[in-house]
């Protein structure tokens, strides 16, 4: 048995390891704000791109990112749904409520009123922008299965950004840790972005 462990290439035990940890991280930061993410794919992107098979790698990870982004999703919809559905409410929608800035629901129902479900994929991309649209589709009692059918390309849209991310970042350095720190860093800095410029940009 030791021998047999001993021929498995490292590759192959960083995959199995790695991509249900990266599934139940992504997951589980869709529905708790605790994980970066986004940061946390462009990093596995990164490992993915420096091994023997980078398109293979690659490929892996945006799909267990996106399947992992779109389970979190709808997991937290279906939760809120039944808070909405409940007579006294929920956490779950309270949660969300704490966690949406009131004009950022007013423009997210908008949004929602004048574009449909196209404005998942927007709300993905947009740092802090997935929580407020999700809440207007909750407050519209937009049916799961329609949800669903707009988070998925929305899903798919966030897991190759972040993807591509990391792809720039390991193409960068020859030593994956350094692609690491690069893809990080410019995924934090996309994150982080919009908020630092909406609080730069003077009032109107």
């Amino acid at each position: 048995m030791a021998v047999a462990v001993g021929r498995v290439p490292p590759e192959t035990t960083q995959q199995a390891v790695g991509y249900p940890a990266l599934f139940v991280l992504v997951a589980l930061g869709a529905l708790v704000p605790v994980v970066p993410t986004g940061a946390l794919v462009s990093s596995a992107a990164v490992v993915a791109f420096h091994q023997e098979l980078p398109l293979v790698g690659v490929l892996a990870v945006f799909a267990v990112a996106a399947a992992a982004a779109f389970t979190g999703d709808v997991t937290l919809y279906w939760l809120g749904q039944r808070g909405v559905r409940s007579p006294g409410g929920s956490r779950w929608v309270e949660a969300l409520r704490a966690r949406a800035a009131p004009e950022r629901l007013d423009q997210a129902r908008a949004r929602l009123d004048e574009h449909g479900v196209l404005v998942l994929v927007l709300s993905r991309l947009v740092p802090a922008g997935r929580i407020p649209v999700m809440l207007a589709c909750l407050l519209a009692q937009l049916p799961l299965g329609r949800f669903a059918r707009g988070d998925l390309p929305a899903c798919l849209a966030w897991a190759a950004t972040y993807g591509l991310i990391g792809i720039v970042g390991g193409s960068l350095f020859a030593e994956p840790w350094k692609g690491v720190v690069a893809a990080v860093a410019l995924a934090l800095l996309v994150s982080a972005a919009p908020a630092v410029w909406r609080r730069l940009r003077p009032p109107e």
